[in-house]
This record gives C-alpha cells, sequence and structure tokens, in this order.
C-alpha cells in the first residue's frame, strides 16, 4: 500500500477531535486502527476499545470539554497537532473555565488512520498546580526547584 497522504489524514483528523461527542465516540475505528496505541501522562493502552474508554472517561469526569487544534504539522505518515483542551471540573472549583495547552504526535497506517497517538503535555503545571491543597504543594516544589 502506498503510504497514507498525511495532509488529508491531519484535516480529518483535526475535525473529528475538534467536534469530538460521546456520540462520536462511535466512530472511533474510523479515526484509529484496532490495535492502535495511546499514551498520555496519565494512559498506556493499546486498542480502540481502551482507546474509547479513555475519551468515555473524559465525559463521565468533566463538564464541557472541547479540543481545539491550534497548529498542524503532516509529513510522510506522521502528524503533530498543538492543541488546547478546555474543559471545567466536576469537582473541586467547577466554575472556573481550565485549559491544558499541548500536543499530539500520531503515526499513520496506510490507509491514513492513527496506528499510534502520544500526547505531550506537562501535568504538573497544566493540572496538579491548579488542584486545591496538592496545587500549593506542586508550586511549592516549583519554587524550591528553582533555588
Amino acid at each position: 500500500m502506498p503510504p497514507p497522504d498525511a495532509a488529508l489524514a491531519a484535516a480529518r483528523i483535526r475535525q473529528y477531535f475538534e467536534t469530538l461527542s460521546p456520540a462520536a465516540l462511535d466512530r472511533l475505528d474510523t479515526i484509529y486502527t484496532e490495535d492502535a496505541a495511546f499514551k498520555d501522562p496519565f494512559n498506556e493502552v493499546r486498542g480502540t476499545a481502551a482507546i474509547r474508554a479513555i475519551f468515555a472517561h473524559m465525559y463521565a469526569a468533566l463538564d464541557e470539554p472541547a479540543f481545539t487544534v491550534t497548529a498542524v504539522l503532516a509529513e510522510g505518515d506522521q502528524v503533530f497537532l498543538a492543541w488546547d483542551f478546555r474543559f471545567r471540573l466536576r469537582r473541586f472549583d467547577t466554575a472556573t473555565p481550565q485549559c491544558i495547552r499541548g500536543a499530539s504526535h500520531l503515526r499513520l497506517a496506510a490507509d491514513g488512520r492513527i496506528r499510534d497517538h502520544r500526547d505531550y503535555w506537562d501535568a504538573a503545571e497544566e493540572l496538579y498546580e491548579k488542584l486545591p491543597l496538592l496545587g500549593g504543594l506542586m508550586r511549592w516544589l516549583k519554587r524550591r526547584a528553582r533555588q
């Protein structure tokens, strides 16, 4: 099979993530291969069922989760997406909108679906520092590390 058209695949993947919803999880197999790998700061799984469970948990744990892709690079069988992930916590500070800035490195199968998905974002800065009690500890540790 010829290599995928990375730019075309990137546009399709971007549209999927920017319109992601619980109903869209039924179309996950159009975006990921059956044996796709997924890794982020909290998870490392393989297969669409496990990837679906991560996204389903996101909808169960957060209010109004949404991705906005801010940059796309596509070449060969690889796609890089920079993104903002906005949401509200269901516990702790439920009123304040949150934003995590991160990036995804995607490797594509020959059919243009994702075979390997790796998310990069700083869990300490983007999440832990915003939580009560733990946030204070994380900020203190950060200050101590700089001294």
